[in-house]
Order: C-alpha cells, then structure tokens, then sequence
C-alpha cells in the first residue's frame, strides 16, 4: 500500500531548487579551496536559516528507511511508469520550474546546459558533457507525485548508522532505523569496505538516474550521476569505511563533476536553440531516441 502523505509533508519547499540553494550556503567555495573549518560547517545552520529546508530535511531523515528504499526500487526501476523521446523528456522535466518563483527565470534545461556548457568549455570528453546536461533528469520523480524529500536532498547510504556529518543530524532521531539494531552500527547491514556498489542510498533523482542510464554511459560518468549528492562522503570523507579502492579512485571524478553542478549557475541563460544540434548529436550518440521512466 503506497503511503499517503500531506501535501505540507509532501512539498516543504516553495521549489526544489531551493535545496541547490541552500547546498551554496553550505558550501559557498569548491571543494579544493573553501576555507570553512569543520566546526563552521557545523554551526552553519545555528544562524537564521530558512525554515522550509529546515523542515524539508526533518521529513526526510525521519521517513528515508532501508525499508522506504527498498519499496521504492521496487514500485520505480521497473521503469513502467512513462516512455517518450528523450526530448519530450526534457519539456517535461521543465514544467518543475515554478512560475510564481521571483527568485529564478531560468528553467530545468537552462540549468542543465549552464552545467554541461562550462564542462564542454574546459574541453572535458564528450561524455562528461553530456553527463552534466542529464544529471538532474532524475528529477521527473516529483512528476509522478512523489514527495520532494524523496526526489532532492543530499544522499547518505541506508542500513547503516547515519553519520554526524550528515546535515540537520538530529533529525534522524525519529527514523526508526536509528533504533534498528540491524542498521544502527557503523557497518550495519554492511561488511568493512564492502564497495559502493553493494551499500543502498537513500532514495532520490541520484539512484533514479543511474539505474537508468547505467548500460549506456561510462563509470566515471555512473559514479557522477549516483553520488554526485552524496556530500557526506565527497565533501566530508564519512563513509571511508564501505568505499573500496575502486571506488576511492571514482569518487575522484564526482569531485570533478561537483564544482560544475554548483558553481556554473550564471544570470545569462544559455541560447538552447542555437545549442540544441549540438546536444542533438551529443545525446544520439550515447542513448537510446526512446527512453523508460
């Protein structure tokens, strides 16, 4: 039985792209040149703090179990719920953008582009750019009626203890796995080390898209789509302890992938007509004209 939700449970945020905002509050330099000491990340949220983010994250530690992630692998990568031309994909990732939002003009694709236009600029491989134009594709999820805070948010792995770094921790008081001796350990259900690729993550547009996208792109380009939220990990080093050395030597290309995701955003929106042939050729290339969601 599908859980019913409020639409204030649903929806805390005014758009979620107020999400990406706060995430430049946090981390308002890249990765390899912010100053902020570990203690100023901690207190950041001790100073006036928009209390919809607040609240957006205190549904989702209490509601993102192994058991919620688990149910919805089940009801969304059976990838039965939709099929179009990527570009029709595209039109309608962009009825997201909020037209009452005064705060933003620019649409789902617009940001997409900004985001693959400065990786092609600094003359990545094809492949990393087309990777920055889908990398939030995964957010159609809020399409199909699914709660913000399941859709957006920073990752963490589920079925295991949740890690102090993880932003607004305390809230993960009320998560029943908090009290789950199966999950509530540094290893969890987990063995030391045990890989990526066999630890669960909380469930948003991030697993969504890989899960589709994984027989068609490169694993640099897979590990980017997957854990580019993962800021736990990628920005904090808390989950050292289930990465392999395969994945230490990936997660050096979602340090990569980072800075262009959230320090590419300008005022100028990108001319998407005169870009469109380009990106037409670009997504020809490496994907299917038709895809399931």
């Amino acid at each position: 039985m599908k859980a019913e939700y409020s639409e204030k449970e649903k929806n805390p945020l005014e758009s979620i792209e107020e999400w990406e905002e706060d995430l430049l509050i946090r981390y308002p330099e890249p990765k390899d040149t912010q100053a902020k000491s570990k203690e100023d990340y901690r207190n950041y949220h001790d100073s006036e703090r928009v209390d919809t983010v607040k609240e957006f994250y205190r549904l989702n530690h209490k509601y993102q179990t192994y058991d919620f992630v688990v149910d919805k692998e089940k009801e969304f990568l059976k990838f039965e719920k939709k099929e179009m031309p990527f570009w029709d994909a595209i039109t309608y990732l962009n009825t997201l953008v909020d037209d009452s939002d005064p705060d933003t003009s620019l649409d789902q694709l617009q940001h997409l582009l900004q985001t693959s236009e400065a990786i092609r600029a600094d003359g990545h491989p094809d492949w990393f750019v087309l990777t920055g134009f889908i990398h939030d594709m995964g957010k159609v999820l809020c399409l199909f009626g699914e709660p913000q805070w399941a859709v957006v948010g920073d990752t963490f792995p589920v079925g295991c203890q949740h890690a102090n770094s993880i932003v607004y921790p305390e809230f993960f008081n009320d998560n029943p796995d908090s009290r789950d001796e199966r999950f509530n350990s540094k290893y969890g259900i987990y063995e030391p080390n045990c890989g990526m690729d066999n630890v669960k993550m909380s469930w948003g547009h991030d697993e969504y898209l890989y899960q589709m996208m994984k027989d068609y792109l490169p694993e640099p380009a897979l590990y980017m789509i997957r854990y580019h939220s993962f800021y736990p990990q990628h920005r904090e080093n808390s989950y050292d302890h289930l990465l392999n050395e395969h994945d230490k030597e990936m997660f050096k290309w979602v340090d990569k992938f980072n800075p262009y995701d959230l320090y590419s955003k300008v005022p100028v929106p990108p001319d998407a007509k005169a870009l469109r042939p380009y990106y037409e050729d670009l997504v020809a290339k490496y994907l299917p004209s038709t895809l399931k969601f």
